[in-house]
């Protein structure tokens, strides 16, 4: 198939100027003052809205014990 309307170049200008990347959402933590995104958990103290979520000591053991594992596979 063959468009049959050329865009102009105001159209096509037009039509991009929602393309533009915008800059990303940071909250700051009240508590510790980690930097994380909005509406979601800190990647640092694992809690979000002042609740612990993630218990980041159980994560950073499994990290420690999967790279340990990966280094004796060698």
């Amino acid at each position: 198939m063959v468009v049959r309307m050329r865009a102009t170049r105001s159209a096509r200008n037009n039509r991009r100027s929602h393309h533009a990347l915008q800059k990303p959402a940071l909250t700051t933590d009240t508590k510790t003052g980690a930097i994380h995104l909005r509406h979601r958990a800190s990647a640092v103290t694992g809690s979000y809205k002042g609740i612990t979520v993630i218990d980041m000591d159980a994560k950073a053991a499994k990290k420690a014990k999967k790279a340990k594992e990966a280094q004796t596979a060698r």
